[in-house]
Parts: structure tokens; C-alpha cells; sequence
């Protein structure tokens, strides 16, 4: 699955472990493990980033700039607006592969001819959350960290999205759940993108391919007798998207019917023409 409906962003080129990006008119080269490639850098933009981002040897990185970038700056998605930043660990507020989930979700909010509810849990910017909101869902958008939660209002205000009805929260994903559960609310779609790895704040080692089947499992009674869709995205490299959808298949198929899909997803490369793997979504719809 391609994310290629993109004007404002673009994958230049890939070579020797690292993407050539361009975030509007901002060029950045990012590391990126899954180039193994040592192709040609022959594209001009190579020589004219931004700002380049190194790795340290004992963990994390950081950004050399070789011109002059904004704290901040704007891009677009359709009628989504995101603000962007150059954060510590290379990123930059958005996962541009993602647009083919928003684009599904908006779709099927869309075409739902009712009103929906929508759950985004491990929210991040809200780009997932902006577009349902967009599509016409009343969302609640979770994510623990107040820094992001506070980015992606951010975005909504700069969206024209600020007055829709959309919950910020900044709460414990498996937490929240348990309480929506006691309080009976339920939700017609849901959108998980949790973590690969992390420690809770007692030392407790999260690993993704453990605490999914169990995170999954503990979504099921907040969804509605009649649901649209559940979407699950993973960045862990060992977790194939085979095995995300026989997970929704087993959990949510055999209760609700509907069909289930997976694949990677991934941007097209415009100095090759190929397309780069991202990361991996399995999606249960009905």
C-alpha cells in the first residue's frame, strides 16, 4: 500500500542507509535501517539539505542543519494541515506512510451514513485523529504524553478542526481502556498504534509482540454492536502484517464478520520509482 496521493511530501532518493525527504520546502536526509542500498547519490538535493541527521554510537543522534530551519513550519494533506518540527530522535511530527490509513478511515466514516465514534489510541500528533474528525467522527484521541497531545491540538487548530467534537487526553492507553470499559462507552472504530518497546513507570518491560494479542483482546467490549473498522499499525520489524491479520481475524472476524487485509505500507521513491516499506498494517472492516 502506497502512500502517493502526497503533495507536500516526497522521498527524493535512498542510498547508504538514509532517506533524502522533502517536508514542503524543507529538505532533510534521516537514517533509515532498512536502506541497505549503496546506490549513487546523484540527485542535486543531496548536496543542498537542510539538515542532516547523525546517530550517535551510544544511542540517539542529532540534527546538523546546513541551512537555516524553522523551529517550525507547516505541510498539508488534502485539507489537513500538520506543524512539524525536527524532533530529538530524527523524526518530525508525522509519519507520512500513514496517509493510507487516514485516507480508509475517512472513507468509511464517510460512507457510514450514521454517526460515529472513533478511539485513537497512542494518538501521537493527531494526523489519525484530524482526519476522522474531517470525515465527520466524534473522536477521542489518547495518548500519554501531554508534549503530543498539546502538539496535535496544535494541529487541529491549524486544520480549521479546533471546534470539532474531539477529546484530548492524556492518559495510559491500557488504563483508559479498563475505565471505558467500567462506564459502558463503546466506540464504532478504532485506531491502535502502539509502541514496539517501552518500560512502564515501575520498570515494566512493554514489547509489542507479548502485549498485542492482550491489548487487542482488551479493546473488544468498547466496540459498538455494530462497528466499522478496527486498524492496527506496527513499526516492529518482527511482527509480520500476516500475523496482525490473522490476530484481527481471530479476535474481531469471528465475532463481528466482516473481511480482514494487511500489508505494508510504504512511500514511492521518485529517483527509482520503487516504493520503501515503512512499516506494516493489518485492518479488520465491516
Amino acid at each position: 500500500m502506497r502512500a502517493a496521493n502526497w503533495k507536500d511530501y516526497e522521498l527524493i532518493d535512498t542510498s547508504g542507509g538514509e532517506r533524502l525527504e522533502r517536508w514542503g520546502n524543507i529538505v532533510l536526509i534521516r537514517p533509515d535501517p532498512q536502506i541497505i542500498w549503496d546506490t549513487p547519490c546523484e540527485h542535486p538535493l543531496w548536496k543542498q539539505a537542510h539538515a542532516r541527521y547523525y546517530r550517535s554510537s551510544t544511542g540517539g543522534g542529532s540534527w546538523q542543519e546546513l541551512k537555516k530551519v524553522p523551529a517550525m513550519w507547516k505541510i498539508g494533506y488534502g485539507d489537513l494541515t500538520f506543524q512539524l518540527k525536527t524532533m530529538g530522535f530524527k523524526h518530525t511530527g508525522i509519519f507520512p506512510e500513514q496517509a493510507v490509513n487516514w485516507d480508509f478511515a475517512m472513507q468509511k466514516i464517510a460512507g457510514a451514513g450514521r454517526p460515529v465514534k472513533v478511539l485513537n489510541l497512542f494518538g501521537y500528533t493527531g494526523a489519525a485523529t484530524l482526519a476522522c474528525a474531517r470525515a465527520g467522527a466524534q473522536v477521542c484521541h489518547v495518548d500519554a504524553s501531554k508534549g503530543m497531545v498539546a502538539w496535535a491540538k496544535e494541529n487541529a487548530a491549524a486544520s480549521g478542526l479546533a471546534d470539532r467534537p474531539v477529546r484530548w487526553l492524556v492518559d495510559d492507553c491500557v488504563k483508559f481502556v479498563q475505565r471505558e470499559q467500567r462506564r459502558g462507552n463503546t466506540y464504532d472504530g478504532i485506531i491502535m498504534d502502539p509502541p514496539s518497546y517501552g518500560r512502564g513507570p515501575n520498570g515494566e518491560v512493554w514489547k509489542l509482540e507479548e502485549q498485542l494479542y492482550g491489548l487487542v483482546e482488551l479493546c473488544l467490549p468498547i466496540l459498538s454492536r455494530n462497528p466499522l473498522f478496527f486498524i492496527l499499525n506496527s513499526y516492529t520489524t518482527g511482527l509480520s502484517p500476516a500475523v496482525m491479520e490473522y490476530l484481527l481475524g481471530v479476535l474481531l472476524q469471528k465475532r463481528f464478520g466482516g473481511k480482514v487485509s494487511s500489508g505494508e505500507i510504504g512511500l514511492p521513491v521518485t529517483a527509482s520509482g520503487l516504493t520503501l516499506p515503512c512499516g506494516s498494517t493489518a485492518i479488520w472492516e465491516s
